[in-house]
């Protein structure tokens, strides 16, 4: 299996996207995802598939396919839509002006044949090839009925021109008519659906800045700048205020203060010092400091972020299956409507042959499997790209739609409900020196990635270390080693203690060879959005849930300080996944956690919500990571979900709607075709703009 991800040049609309959809999956592709806004194409290639085969049979349908070792040639103006559209608009707007006024010479057949033929040749060469080449892979695009009305009215036309027939058989306007109103159409939806990714957009260009590298000469530094896509890790720079830090990195020397709002949705700036983390793309507002570099190119925080986010902008929700079905016999059902018209109002009619084929123009133009095709899509972008704003990581669309019917949020206790920055407690310990005692339990907790763990860690570093051997962690219970004395030493909550003591009211516990040797006690201070966060849910008529391993006496305290009645303690992490698998027997489940003992759980709920200072294994198990560790971003992120959700089915229902009625009311001749083009044109700006609402809208 290959995965392959490129840029596709030369697609105009959602027509274009479904068309290069279709070819990918026709010829055995997986996981297709096209994104005619972003530009966006990848899609795994089974074992044995020729992969440079299928992308040249891309390029064949008339795009460009672009790899992203590949600079994609600038496009010409001559080839732009806007282009087209102004030059065709000077020679239909002439045509047009002679259904109003009397000049002679508009009238006259040789003058409006020769006002509409350069616009139907700009139309064939962009329409047609494109109709063509669908028509030859065998997947029927919009450009088919476009080049197939503008075509039908130009030869009707020019043969009534040719053997003097009349008036009756003048209809030029309309095949210039059709043209230049559907290029305006697309311009306008190229226009409106690229507004709604102008938070990847404004997260790649936070991507592109300079450096000040540091490099030492005769035992004094000097600074150049750089380009900030020419560092390497373990490069040293210096970031001064007001500059953009280059990548990620280490603070080694210096502070400031950084403003990481479009990383991660908190405009508050935040304090970093020495051996602080920061992100690539944040601003210094105030300080200056040098820092190693940790982090380049595709490893960066805010890479990682634009990749996952491109990634779910290409996915399909469910609800979107419903209509690539209906889109994939759309064209040819279209096709037949339009003949019927034709032959029904001609041999039942009993209408010229003019009117019946203007009544069938008029079906063919009026028709729209873009709309359909755009009314996910552009919903899906606005939402991901808004919770992107507000620092909201979404992996997939899927996930937004799941939003919509979860009716449990579970949160773990330890770095969720609470900070996880614990402060050390009292503390005992029995039968050895308090220097072997803090040894001991650094050696330990060294290995663990434990909020609890990385705070002992931090704090009693200095101590020394004890050489440890077949050193094991065991998920939501504590460490076990061996020391080279051949002593068996324990360290966890009290589920690994309980069979050497009664009292369960430390936070851990230390044993040696199945004895009590010391405990110690942490306090742990509350998330201040914690309480509001749940009550909004509770608002929103969604049951919190705390399902934690630690103590029943903590968690009942702890549920009561926020206002959870449901409470679950001192539960392993199998026992965790058990009981979200129970609670999904009732109704969907969102499950908030942070450590390694939650990543099972964070898989098996419908949707894992993690905090970005979660554990890497947590992050890559949860659907939905909050950056800026804030459980006030969690009912944006529902509300999101749900009002995305809403508006997929307001374009659905426009798309097909609109379709529904609008092909019957062209069939029965109650629109012409010039009238028909301009309504089709407008349909897919009404989905662009209702989608575009969604990044102003109250969710919550």
């Amino acid at each position: 299996m290959e995965t392959i991800s490129c840029k596709v040049k030369g697609m105009n609309c959602t027509s274009c996207a479904l068309t290069v959809s279709r070819y990918l999956q026709n010829r055995g592709m997986q996981d297709v995802q096209v994104s005619f806004a972003t530009e966006e194409l990848s899609f795994t290639a089974p074992t044995g598939a020729d992969s440079q085969k299928v992308l040249k049979g891309i390029n064949d349908l008339g795009y460009q396919v672009v790899m992203p070792d590949e600079q994609a040639p600038k496009a010409a103006f001559l080839h732009s839509l806007v282009f087209k559209f102004y030059v065709c608009l000077v020679f239909t707007a002439p045509l047009l002006l002679h259904m109003w006024v009397k000049w002679p010479w508009l009238h006259d057949p040789m003058v409006q044949l020769a006002l509409s033929t350069p616009v139907f040749l700009i139309g064939l060469w962009h329409f047609g090839r494109s109709a063509y080449r669908s028509i030859t892979n065998g997947m029927a695009n919009m450009d088919v009925l476009i080049t197939m009305g503008a075509t039908a009215a130009y030869a009707y036309s020019l043969m009534g021109t040719a053997l003097h027939m009349g008036p009756d058989y003048m209809f030029y306007e309309t095949t210039a008519a059709i043209i230049t109103l559907v290029f305006l159409g697309n311009l306008l939806e190229e226009r409106s659906v690229k507004q709604t990714t102008t938070a990847i957009t404004a997260l790649a260009k936070m991507q592109v800045t300079t450096a000040r590298l540091i490099h030492e000469e005769h035992g004094h530094e000097h600074f150049h700048e750089v380009d900030n896509q020419t560092l390497r890790p373990g490069d040293r720079v210096l970031v001064n205020t007001g500059d953009k830090i280059p990548m990620d990195g280490t603070i080694y020397w210096g502070s400031g203060t950084v403003n990481e709002s479009m990383i991660t949705g908190e405009s508050t700036p935040v304090h970093r010092k020495e051996k602080d983390k920061v992100i690539g793309g944040t601003i210094l507002e105030d300080g200056s400091l040098k820092m190693f570099v940790t982090a380049t190119g595709k490893d960066t925080v805010l890479s990682y972020i634009i990749e996952l986010v491109k990634q779910a902008q290409g996915g399909k929700p469910p609800m979107q299956r419903l209509a690539d079905r209906i889109s994939a016999i759309f064209v040819p059902l279209v096709l037949c409507i339009s003949m019927v018209t034709f032959l029904g109002w001609w041999l039942i009619g009993q209408t010229t042959p003019a009117a019946a084929m203007m009544r069938s123009i008029a079906v063919l133009v009026i028709a729209c499997p873009c709309a359909m095709g755009l009314a996910t899509p552009a919903a899906v972008m606005v939402g991901l790209g808004r919770a992107a704003r507000n620092g909201i990581l979404i992996k997939g669309a899927q996930t937004l739609e799941a939003f919509r019917s979860i009716r449990y949020v579970v949160f773990d206790k330890t770095g969720t409900l609470t900070t996880g920055k614990l402060q050390l407690g009292n503390y005992r310990y029995f039968d050895m020196t308090e220097e072997a005692f803090k040894i001991i339990v650094y050696s330990l907790e060294k290995y663990s990635s434990h909020p609890i763990a990385r705070s002992i860690a931090t704090q009693w570093k200095g101590h020394g270390e004890k050489p440890l051997q077949q050193v094991r962690e065991y998920k939501g219970r504590g460490m076990q080693a061996q020391d080279e004395e051949g002593n068996q030493w324990q360290l966890g909550s009290y589920i690994m203690a309980q069979q050497a003591t009664e009292d369960d009211g430390h936070s851990i516990y230390l044993l040696r060879n199945g004895q009590l040797a010391g405990w110690i006690d942490f306090t742990d201070e509350l998330r201040p959005d914690a309480a509001a966060a749940i009550q909004t849910l509770k608002k929103a008529g969604i049951k919190p849930v705390l399902l934690s391993g630690d103590t029943a006496r903590k968690c009942r305290e702890m549920a009561q300080l926020v206002g959870i009645e449901e409470v679950y303690a001192e539960q392993t992490p199998e026992q965790k996944l058990q009981k979200i698998d129970a609670l999904q027997q009732t109704a969907p489940v969102a499950m908030v956690g942070d450590g390694i003992n939650d990543a099972p759980a964070l898989a098996k709920a419908a949707i894992g919500i993690s905090l970005s200072d979660a554990t890497h294994v947590a992050m890559q198990s949860a659907n939905v990571v909050l950056l800026h560790n804030s459980l006030s971003a969690l009912p944006l992120a529902m509300g999101l979900g749900k009002h995305t959700y809403l508006t997929i089915k307001q374009n659905l229902f426009w798309a097909f709607i609109y379709n529904v009625v609008a092909i019957p009311v062209a069939a029965l001749g109650i629109l012409s075709p010039i009238v028909g083009a301009s309504i089709m044109a407008v349909s897919d700006i009404v989905l662009a703009i209702n989608s575009v609402r969604l990044r102003y809208k109250r969710v919550i």
